[in-house]
């Protein structure tokens, strides 16, 4: 019987043939966590195994410094201290202080097609980009898997999503699934695995693959999926790795629900406050007054978006009482911008860049939005006080639209300057 590539990668993960709806307890590849969600699972591991005891594979086990790098606080370098000391003890040698946002680092240097991944963050779904199913689970759910290497799940049904037509200029993968999430709403696709396919996908490199996949959580999706590739490997390979398994794709008479969606002609598009599924035609919002613009987070922070943004950035300056703050989401992805000239772009534009992490996307950090003020950001999520006070609104864009915005001051459709 045919299968999807959802259902083959639980078959292999629980060693007998499943399909969506079974439920199985599956073997884990990799499990992530980072420095917000780590001191719950460590304390949910204890509590399942006791004191003393051996994470079930301390190289599988990723742990990253990403929401609060630099401490910003007494407690949060106490955080940091307790996980480096967990870290040590248990010989995980995977964890890193400053190599950036734990989802990008994933991708970078350990996630492969056809693997079973948790993390302990909701947006580690975005690793589905690479062929593999991935996606979020909760501390206690950690715990158990830091513990067995082993956890509990349905098998989900999968939707595929059909992509076609032609971006426009400025239009990108970030438009596409905000589209998507419009579509569908935010519990449109709860518990399903997001598969994007189509010409239009076949066609995005893997950084708008990335933006998709992380996204697919927006709309209740279980995980975000681009059927692995051409571009999947050769993604791997210009990380310096390479992979030789078995390229796990879905059956051709697999069965899936289909949404379809031509892309041609559609303006940029903008989730506005205060959900991810409000989402609206730039033409709808434009010339709304900003103080703030974002750049950056596992979402849209990569070298391609940066240099979407400083090619418009080049010889402009940033609107007079509007703060633009750029973060690359890894020490890779910066370092290439800083070889490229995109970090003096930005700079020389009245930005401040930051070292990578997820800055003000997470709203317990830096760069907080104060009572009123209105932040433009390329982030995941524009909830009630996601990025500082619950008066603040926060509009979702595509890096495009938040260059133009940081130059004019309000919200600003690139293809009307360039």
């Amino acid at each position: 019987m045919a299968q999807t590539l959802v259902e083959k990668i639980f078959s292999r993960a629980s060693g007998k043939d499943v399909r969506a709806g079974d439920f199985v307890f599956a073997n884990i590849d990799l499990a992530m966590i980072h420095d917000i969600t780590a001191p719950l699972a460590i304390k949910a591991f204890k509590e399942i195994s006791g004191d003393g005891a051996r994470v079930w594979d301390s190289g599988r086990v990723i742990m990253a410094f990403d929401h609060q790098v630099p401490a910003d606080s007494v407690q949060a370098a106490e955080n940091h201290r307790m996980l480096r000391k967990f870290a040590e003890e248990q010989g995980i040698l995977n964890y890193d202080v400053r190599g950036g946002i734990a989802h990008q680092i994933m991708v970078e240097n350990h996630v492969e097609p056809g693997m079973l991944v948790v993390g302990a963050d909701s947006h580690t779904c975005m690793y589905g980009a690479l062929g593999a199913f991935a996606t979020g689970i909760g501390s206690t759910d950690m715990g158990c898997v830091l513990a067995l290497g082993k956890l509990w799940f349905k098998v989900p049904e999968s939707i595929r999503f059909n992509i076609s037509g032609k971006l426009d200029k400025f239009v990108y993968g970030k438009d596409v699934v905000l589209k998507l999430i419009g579509m569908v709403g935010a519990d449109g696709a709860n518990y399903k695995a997001c598969i994007y396919s189509g010409e239009v996908v076949e066609k995005l490199g893997m950084a708008d693959r990335l933006t998709m996949c992380n996204m697919a959580i927006e709309m209740g999706g279980k995980a975000g999926i681009v059927e692995p590739d051409d571009v999947t490997l050769n993604y791997i390979k210009s990380m310096g790795r390479e992979f030789d398994g078995e390229l796990l794709t879905s059956d051709e008479d697999a069965e899936f629900h289909s949404i379809e969606l031509d892309v041609t002609g559609m303006e940029p598009q903008i989730a506005v406050p205060h959900r991810v599924d409000n989402v609206a035609d730039i033409s709808e919002v434009k010339g709304t007054k900003v103080d703030q613009v974002f750049i950056g987070s596992c979402t849209n922070g990569r070298y391609e978006d940066l240099k979407i943004a400083a090619e418009l950035l080049k010889g402009e300056e940033v609107a007079k009482n509007v703060r633009l703050i750029v973060i690359p989401a890894s020490k890779r992805e910066y370092i290439r911008a800083l070889k490229d000239g995109l970090l003096d772009v930005f700079v020389e534009a009245g930005a401040l860049v930051e070292a990578p992490c997820c800055g003000p996307c997470m709203g317990g950090s830096f760069g907080l939005i104060a009572g009123g003020e209105v932040s433009v950001s390329t982030s995941n999520r524009n909830f009630i006080g996601r990025q500082g006070s619950p008066e603040g609104k926060i509009y979702l864009v595509n890096p495009a639209v938040a260059a133009a915005t940081a130059i004019y001051g309000e919200i600003t459709d690139p293809r009307e300057i360039k």
